[in-house]
């Protein structure tokens, strides 16, 4: 198979764009040949090889922009304001790539009056300021794993660029501001089969914020407070400076029929589950900016794109948090889906053991043992306002060993089992029986990836812009589609800086096209 090159037609004549490249690959070679080098340890070898490499990569792509340069031929350009540019001189700017700074030929079109025009910076999809796209998703997929420091220190180490923390930051902000475009636009393959549950879950985790960026409510609280130290916060001090991030997943599970004894073996023997059906499909986000009514809305949405003819079962688990309750019930009547609202059983078991605890004086083999009677009572059919009822029971008979704490927890406990909201969600027996998931461990374990993993470090005070793009980011690779948004990203971005600037929104076209400009080599 043969390919097809363009070149200038007096290439022949004029020096190679590039003949820098080629020849720093020479000399590299010529050191590897040198009697200090033939007997250096690989290790030296290596990291020469490797610093020399990146050299020769910027060389090679700076030869390119150069070619291209020199390929550029003069064209009509019409800005979007409708002027026309008549003026062409040459012009140049810098770019900071993986491999150093490279710099970039091109002409600019001028008119009095208009801004320049550059149609090469269209044509490379440039970015508006001189990093690379290279080193915007490398700043972007690191963002979300480590520290904005520990990103600084990686990019120094492994690139030629240099990026400043406070540069690194503001790339991963414009990293992820098509976040909510890209999923709004994005097609789901529809299911095949409506056999499989679609199964929506939310919660909400806390994240450090600086005091000007946390909720009017919030930072209000924080201001009337006065702490005892100037220095550091003191126990029970560290209220008031959180803003809660909106957790929420959208997955689909095969429904998995089961009884209340094996609900029972499954938490004594955490790896008893291996028949356990596994999510599919999943999608996971978070948002500390938005409303968290907005972000359940989103939930919904993105469950309607799998299913707009609400032909399968729709699951939400929650944890009972009242506003929370409210707007999953809202968004469910505003989509017109009817939906199996079950409670959380791992929320209600630990309002069982902070009941069994003030009984039975602590965590003890007594206290568990009560604890799994009364959660079999819970999946095999009882309500919860009967077990927060025996519990009662259980606090009378031993009112005089219960202290002011203990009957602070028994009045929580039966507080949240009694609710009626919530009992109402606690039909573990008819969930069980058709299969439906009845524990949060998804959405669990995304607020533990997504928010506490990277966002709750030792010393971290985040800014509301930062964190927000750190948990899209930190979305889009747990959900698996950082590749395909980074592509749309890299459209969207070439069309609000560059396509957007010209008449009708399209970039010149800039290679010659007259065959007498041209050579082809096969």
């Amino acid at each position: 198979m043969s390919a097809s090159y363009i070149t200038p037609i007096s290439a022949a004549s004029e020096p190679c764009t590039f003949a820098r490249a080629h020849a720093h690959s020479q000399e590299v070679e010529r050191e590897l040949r040198a009697k200090q080098m033939l007997r250096a340890e690989h290790a030296e070898v290596e990291t020469f090889v490797e610093k020399q490499g990146r050299e020769w990569a910027r060389l090679m792509l700076e030869g390119q922009f150069a070619l291209r340069a020199e390929l550029e031929q003069r064209v009509k350009v019409v800005g979007a304001d409708g002027g026309e540019r008549s003026s062409a001189r040459s012009t140049g700017r810098t770019v900071e790539s993986l491999f150093g700074l490279v710099a970039v030929p091109r002409l600019g079109y001028q008119e009095p009056g208009h801004k320049d025009l550059h149609p090469m910076d269209g044509a490379l999809n440039l970015a508006a300021d001189h990093f690379s796209f290279g080193v915007r998703q490398l700043v972007a997929k690191e963002s979300a794993r480590a520290s904005f420091d520990e990103v600084v220190e990686l990019i120094r180490d492994r690139s030629g660029a240099e990026v400043a923390k406070r540069q690194v930051e503001e790339l991963a902000v414009r990293a992820a501001c098509d976040f909510d475009a890209f999923y709004e636009v994005r097609r789901h393959v529809r299911c095949a089969t409506t056999d499989l549950l679609l199964v929506l879950s939310t919660d909400a985790k806390g994240i450090v914020m600086r005091h000007e960026d946390l909720r009017d409510a919030t930072r209000l609280a924080a201001e009337q407070k006065a702490n005892k130290l100037e220095m550091r916060l003191s126990p029970g001090e560290k209220a008031d400076r959180k803003r809660m991030a909106q957790v929420c997943a959208v997955y689909s599970v095969e429904p998995w029929q089961r009884t209340a004894a094996d609900v029972l073996h499954v938490l004594r023997d955490e790896n008893s589950d291996a028949k356990r059906p596994r999510p599919s499909d999943k999608r996971v986000w978070a948002s500390v900016e938005k409303d968290p009514r907005k972000v359940i809305r989103q939930a919904f949405e993105e469950a309607l794109r799998r299913d707009p003819e609400r032909r399968r079962r729709w699951v939400v688990l929650v944890d009972g948090e009242p506003r929370q309750l409210k707007a999953v019930k809202a968004e469910a009547k505003r989509a017109g889906v009817k939906v199996a609202l079950v409670l959380d059983v791992v929320h209600v078991l630990e309002y069982l053991w902070l009941a069994a605890r003030a009984l039975f004086a602590g965590t003890t083999q007594e206290a568990e043992t009560w604890v799994g009677h009364r959660l079999l009572g819970l999946l095999t059919g009882r309500s919860g306002g009967d077990v927060a009822g025996t519990i009662r029971w259980w606090a009378e008979s031993r009112k005089a060993q219960l202290d002011t704490a203990g009957r602070k927890a028994i009045k929580k406990a039966c507080g949240y089992l009694g609710n009626r909201t919530r009992t109402r969600l606690m039909h573990y027996a008819g969930a069980l029986r058709d299969g439906l998931p009845i524990a949060t461990g998804v959405i669990e374990g995304a607020c533990r990836y997504l928010v506490k993993d990277r966002m709750d470090r030792t010393g971290a005070c985040w800014s509301l812009e930062g964190a927000e793009a750190v948990l899209r980011l930190r979305a889009l690779r747990a959900s698996g589609d950082f590749d395909d948004y980074w592509l749309f990203h890299l459209a969207r971005e070439k069309g609000r800086n560059h396509a957007s600037r010209y008449a009708h929104g399209e970039i010149p076209d800039l290679l010659p096209s007259r065959k007498r400009h041209l050579r082809r080599i096969k």
